[in-house]
Parts: C-alpha cells; sequence; structure tokens
C-alpha cells in the first residue's frame, strides 16, 4: 500500500461537486430504503464497545494521555458510529484495526503530534509508528496510516478500504450530522449517552482555526472556507 506523505487543500468546485454527488447518492439511498421498507437496523452496546485486545487498550491509553477529554470522546463516537454504519460499506473489515485507527485519527491535532504537517498527516506518522512500535505487521499498520490521513477527504476516503469509508462516515457524523439518518436513532441516543460531547464544537472549532492560522495550506483550508465550521456549529447535538 503506498502511503500518503501529503494532502494539499482541494479546489472548492471539486468539493462542491463531491457535496452535490453525495447528497443525490444519500437520497437516492433513503428513497430506496423507503420503498423496500429495509429499515436501519438498531446496533447495540456490545457492537461498539472497545475491541478485546492489548493494543487496543494501549492506543486508546496514548489518546487519553495527550489528548484533551472531548477529543477522545469524539474519537470513540466516531468508532460507535462507523459501527453502526457498517452496512453502508457492504464489505468485511477488521474490528480492531478499524478501532486502532479511529481511536488515534485526531492525534495531529494534539501538541505532542504536531510536528507542523497539515493535522491528517501528523496524526498518520504517529498512528502508523504505534502500529509498528507494538508488533502489528506492517500491512495493517499501512492501513491505519491511510484510515487517518484520507478520515476527511470529501470525494475520496468513501471510495477506499472500508476501514476508511466507515471512519470518515463516523467522524463526519459526529463532527457535522453527516449520514445520520444511516444511523438507528436509539443507537444514536445510546452513542451521545456512552461518550458525552463535553463542548465538543467549541473545543473542535479552537483546535482547527488554530491549525488553520499556523498551517495556511492545511487540508481544512477549503473545507473551513465553505463553512464548515459554521456547519458544525449546527450540529443538532
Amino acid at each position: 500500500m503506498q502511503l500518503t506523505n501529503s494532502k494539499l487543500p482541494p479546489s472548492k468546485p471539486c468539493l462542491i461537486c463531491s457535496f452535490i454527488s453525495s447528497d443525490i447518492t444519500h437520497a437516492y439511498q433513503k428513497t430506496r430504503r423507503f420503498i423496500s421498507k429495509d429499515h436501519i437496523r438498531y446496533v447495540a452496546k456490545e457492537s461498539y464497545q472497545i475491541p478485546d485486545s492489548e493494543n487496543s487498550q494501549k492506543a486508546l491509553d496514548l489518546v487519553i494521555k495527550y489528548s484533551p477529554e472531548h477529543l477522545v470522546n469524539h474519537c470513540l463516537r466516531s468508532y460507535a458510529f462507523g459501527i453502526a454504519m457498517a452496512h453502508k460499506v457492504k464489505q468485511p473489515f477488521d474490528k480492531e484495526v478499524f478501532f486502532l485507527g479511529a481511536i488515534m485519527h485526531d492525534l495531529g491535532l494534539t501538541p505532542e503530534f504536531d510536528k507542523g504537517e497539515t493535522f491528517e498527516i501528523d496524526g498518520a506518522k504517529a498512528a502508523r509508528s504505534f502500529c509498528i512500535e507494538h508488533q502489528i505487521n506492517s500491512e495493517k499498520a499501512d492501513l491505519v496510516h491511510e484510515m487517518v490521513a484520507h478520515h476527511n477527504s470529501v470525494g475520496i476516503a468513501h471510495k477506499l478500504d472500508p476501514e476508511i469509508a466507515l471512519l470518515h462516515y463516523g467522524a463526519g457524523a459526529d463532527v457535522a450530522a453527516l449520514w445520520i439518518s444511516d444511523i438507528h436513532k436509539k443507537t444514536l441516543s445510546e452513542v451521545l449517552s456512552e461518550y458525552p460531547r463535553l463542548n465538543f464544537k467549541e473545543g473542535m472549532s479552537k483546535l482547527l482555526s488554530e491549525q488553520l492560522s499556523r498551517k495556511p495550506t492545511s487540508y481544512m483550508k477549503s473545507l473551513i472556507q465553505l463553512g464548515f465550521l459554521k456547519k458544525m456549529e449546527k450540529t443538532p447535538f
């Protein structure tokens, strides 16, 4: 797997086209479910509990050590929401690898792992290093790297490996309420109860604004110029 080691902001016209395409696809899927009476399946807490493995716990410990609590809970919700939307990828996925990428996907926003690149790349490198240090094979480590690098890659992430697509869906649902109609309402409520928001909107907005002020070529630049922070503020939870 070729690793993504740079990530420039996309053009705004390309982003807008991707948003329109995503909206059309989502509307089609909702209509298809309505016609076929195929309801979204409830996903219980047991399905999105932290995998029972030493490396999963160590990754969680790492994130807790260096991240504010609101960011830790965001990563846990992103994992849970991704599990709840597994029906969107139609492919099997490695649950432990998915957890590792999900829990570490925002390491680049923390002072310890901010090395001056756009935060997705800094986080990807940190997450891959963790995997290699803990004897996780290189194929899985590379996949974790790409999960983190592409978790917010609009128009790209959903076409990649199922773990990458699910993290994109899960993080997008939590940050900007994207795709929440693909999550059962009871599951959504239980995830929010299990991992409270803790002023997440304000905390994330501050982190992203600081990133952009210090790194004007960050990937998030175009998204923020198109109103991403305002959309995040309007998230209904």
